[in-house]
């Protein structure tokens, strides 16, 4: 795969799809700017180029009509303050507007096109949609990794139709990450897995037992383990249908020698709310009418233990409902654990890379990727249709 410094594009128009899909408050202020400063680097050494730069995102999820509130108008403001200098927004993404504003280009100029979700078409892979999206742009670069796992008219649709095509910087940085730390990685790999369900975990947790050694699942997905274990789990959030699926696993981690480690205690309480009474139990022991929504402390110590020898560790999922203070400790305490250990650390997906940041430990962290979809393709041992497009 290419990358943007591998191309001559010094006075090109050079498109470069990003994701600039960031949380702003009622106001229309923009409350965290990861996505946008991650891409910086990208846009900065086009600029170096002289190249005419034009930028590309989605925002929110208008369905294909022109909201006002998911404007790319904020992020043209802000961008332009963090590169002081003028980033124009296009009118629209496509059309005569859009080819207006690009057409006045010169060289070191950046234009970014609005909200390209105003049309249907892009998440439908437009055909024409996507040919009118090149025909804006000589070279195409994706540097929006955690749009990459979708085939959008802008992420695979326009590679097909642009003859000079490579990977920003922070894509190229996010999958020589993800090699490093899964295909040829420093061993002994640990990989930890939370979050709420199974489902949306089952085929990664499976491509995993071909890669890991030891295998730490937390969350609501292990009340799923822990039932098909012969464990009574009250009133926890469960998969019934899947009760076979994780049994299963188990038997297969086995027989590959990977260690599975699941929680040994919880903390549990009679309702999900900040100030319901909670305590200590394990897991054989949750009452009837009470849910686990926490790791607990007993279980906090053997994880960490298994970490303390790790020299890979991959990250996705909380341990517990960590965005209530009652139920954060598990989380909290493994984060540091990680931050703390020897070893080349990845996390990936917003809750994994919110808990870390929570917890204080972000620079600790070797690397947080900035996609969640795109990152949980990458451990089921897919192949991201944005990459696939570029190499193609």
């Amino acid at each position: 795969m290419k990358t943007i410094r591998d191309l001559d594009i010094s006075g090109k128009r050079i498109l470069i799809r990003v994701d600039f899909n960031v949380p702003m408050n009622e106001q229309g202020e923009i409350t965290d700017d990861l996505r946008i400063r991650t891409v910086l680097p990208t846009i900065q050494y086009a600029l170096e180029q002289k190249a005419k730069v034009i930028l590309a995102s989605h925002m929110g999820r208008p369905k294909g009509q022109r909201v006002e509130k998911y404007s790319l108008a904020p992020v043209a403001s802000y961008l332009s303050s963090l590169l002081d200098k003028p980033v124009q927004l296009a009118q629209d993404c496509v059309g005569s507007e859009a080819e207006s504003a690009v057409a006045s280009m010169n060289n070191g100029d950046i234009v970014l096109l609005e909200n390209l979700r105003f049309h249907a078409e892009e998440q439908a892979n437009d055909p024409t949609f996507a040919q009118q999206l090149a025909a804006l742009t000589d070279v195409y670069i994706n540097d929006a990794f955690a749009v990459s796992h979708r085939a959008h008219a802008s992420v695979t649709g326009i590679p097909a139709n642009c003859a000079e095509k490579a990977a920003g910087l922070l894509l190229d940085k996010e999958m020589s990450y993800f090699h490093r730390s899964v295909d040829e990685p420093q061993r002994p790999l640990v990989a930890i897995v939370g979050g709420a369900k199974v489902s949306g975990k089952l085929e990664a947790l499976t491509n995993m037992l071909n890669k890991v050694d030891c295998l730490l699942i937390g969350g609501a997905m292990a009340n799923t383990f822990l039932k098909s274990q012969g464990s009574s789990v009250g009133a926890s959030k469960v998969e019934d249908d899947l009760l076979d699926n994780a049994r299963q696993l188990l038997v297969d981690a086995k027989e590959k020698g990977v260690k599975v480690y699941l929680p040994v205690d919880v903390i549990a309480a009679e309702r999900f709310v900040p100030d319901a009474v909670c305590k200590q139990v394990t897991v054989q022991d949750i009452p009837d009418n009470w849910m686990a929504l926490d790791i607990g402390p007993a279980s906090v110590i053997c994880f960490s233990e298994v970490l303390a020898d790790a020299k890979t560790i991959i990250w996705n999922g909380p341990m517990g409902a960590f965005e209530m203070d009652a139920y954060a400790r598990g989380t909290m305490a493994l984060a540091h654990t990680v931050a703390s250990a020897h070893a080349l650390s990845i996390t990936g997906g917003g809750d994994s890379n919110a808990a870390v940041r929570l917890s204080g430990e972000a620079e600790n962290i070797s690397y947080m990727s900035t996609g969640g979809g795109a990152f949980l393709m990458l451990m089921e041992g897919k192949e991201l249709p944005g990459v696939k497009a570029l190499e193609e």
